[in-house]
């Protein structure tokens, strides 16, 4: 009998090339797979920097600490002290340092304050925020090289914090280079220098967070968030990018989160900048309207099923828009062929045309596309304020209203011919909190009737704060409900 186990057969060819088929696999694979962990490695590697040692040698010389005095009227610290405290206004001590000090206690003291800024040319234009030269008497420039200067403002931007100011140097200037913030992506890392806290060129470092957030800081309102570190005295600091250019202003920051900063966009700042540089005054374009953001009902009201444009709630008399031809309730959809999406988006475009230029507003009426030729003005703060109403009657319960027209009638297919309808309720205000809701129709306010816009103003007026209210409404398609509030 055979044994099976001691039978040697001989390789054949077709055994000898699978072995070697085999072993070269083997080999391809193990070298192939080394490289694609190396070469995934390298690229992680390239996006994360070593350090940031050479764009702070390079970028910070041109940073610089800005030290401000301001006079502060009404009385020096001992005054402070003792009439500021919890006794409020009638101090019993009031008698007693009059008698013995006069009005000497109540001198005027001098207030300093510590930001940043940035050099823009060999000039000695400084780019920093309005809120930290704001009302100086006195403003002091120093340089990384510990060179001191006296600076004067050349202009300032309130609505957008924004200032220039300027030194005088007989030496060469160290300059920074104007990024495009445009160009900016979500992710990217970004450096931020400046004085926080007084500690003149403090380096830190992070990436873009977000883009375009908006924090009600102002009408222009388009920031940049960071996560390097930003702090009091960081303010008009520039934000770099790893190209060495400054992309952005170190504006803002949240007092209760830690690592959320914020930056003006440079692109946003050019303009105004050269305006300042060249007239000491930011000039804006003017429209004479005011807007409002389309609610989900309004665009439904309206039947838009886009969701884009802009409702015109107020034609001023003789401003452009009006002498334009354009009206109440007509939504805006764009402003030279550029779509127009939100109110704030309208006001940027209006505020960045020339002053005497002609725009082309293309408007929604009646559901028919009308466009108007718009001859632009000089926007004139102080003038609007007077213009644009506040918040006021129908808004200090956080409802707007508006009349009963026959329009609205016909489309929400009302019966009521009486009463004010509401157009808008405030997210957190005292009406959603009550269950009002818009599209009810106020028909009484503690029982007396509502026909007009005027009736309902005058019905709130009449109110004191902590007085009960008591509206009477139509619901459609839910009948009469009664709502309470308190004034």
């Amino acid at each position: 009998m055979t044994n099976c186990k001691n039978i040697k057969k001989p390789m054949g060819k077709k055994d000898f090339f699978t072995i070697i088929f085999i072993i070269s696999a083997f080999l391809v694979v193990s070298n192939f797979y080394p490289a694609q962990v190396s070469e995934a490695k390298t690229k992680v590697s390239c996006q994360i920097p070593e350090n940031f040692t050479g764009l702070a040698k390079m970028a910070s010389p041109a940073v610089v600490n800005i030290r401000t005095v301001k006079t502060i009227k009404g009385g020096g610290r001992v005054y402070r002290h003792f009439f500021n405290s919890p006794f409020g206004k009638q101090e019993p001590f009031h008698d007693f340092f009059d008698k013995f000090f006069g009005n000497e206690f109540q001198q005027d003291f001098k207030q300093r304050s510590l930001g940043s800024g940035f050099i823009i040319d060999k000039e000695g234009s400084i780019v920093t925020n309005n809120h930290v030269i704001e009302d100086a008497d006195k403003i002091k420039v120093k340089l990384k090289n510990g060179k001191e200067f006296d600076a004067e403002i050349v202009g300032r931007d309130p609505n957008t914090d924004i200032a220039l100011i300027k030194i005088k140097s007989k030496n060469n200037l160290p300059v920074l280079k104007l990024g495009d913030s445009d160009a900016l992506k979500v992710g990217q890392w970004v450096v931020a220098i400046g004085s926080p806290f007084g500690l003149e060129h403090t380096v830190t470092a992070g990436i873009v967070s977000a883009k375009g957030r908006i924090i009600g800081s102002g009408p222009y309102d388009d920031f940049i968030q960071t996560d390097a570190s930003i702090n009091p005295g960081n303010s008009g600091g520039p934000l770099i990018n790893m190209k060495g250019e400054v992309i952005g202003i170190n504006t803002a920051i949240i007092a209760s989160g830690q690592g959320i900063g914020f930056a003006i966009p440079i692109n946003s700042a050019k303009r105004i900048v050269g305006q300042l540089k060249s007239s000491g005054e930011v000039t804006r374009g003017w429209l004479g309207v005011g807007i409002q953001d389309l609610s989900k009902e309004l665009l439904e009201y309206y039947e838009i099923k886009e969701g884009k444009g802009v409702l015109i709630t107020e034609v001023f008399p003789g401003d452009p828009a009006d002498e334009a031809g354009i009206k109440p309730k007509d939504i805006v959809l764009s402003v030279n062929g550029k779509k127009v999406e939100n109110a704030r988006e309208l006001s940027k475009l209006i505020a960045v045309v020339n002053v005497g230029d002609m725009v082309k507003v293309k408007v929604l009426r009646s559901g028919v596309e009308k466009t108007f030729k718009v001859k632009i003005v000089k926007r004139e703060d102080d003038k609007i304020a007077g213009l644009i109403p506040s918040k006021g009657n129908e808004y200090e319960l956080g409802i707007r209203v508006s009349e009963l027209t026959s329009e609205i009638v016909r489309r929400f297919n009302i019966a009521e011919t009486g009463g004010v309808i509401v157009t808008d309720v405030e997210a957190d205000g005292q009406g959603t909190k009550a269950g009002v809701r818009i599209g009810d129709i106020i028909k009484e306010i503690n029982h007396q009737p509502i026909e007009t816009v005027k009736d309902y103003k005058n019905e709130i007026k009449k109110l004191k704060k902590g007085d009960s209210i008591q509206m009477f409404i139509k619901r459609i398609n839910a009948g009469f409900v009664i709502v309470k509030l308190t004034k």
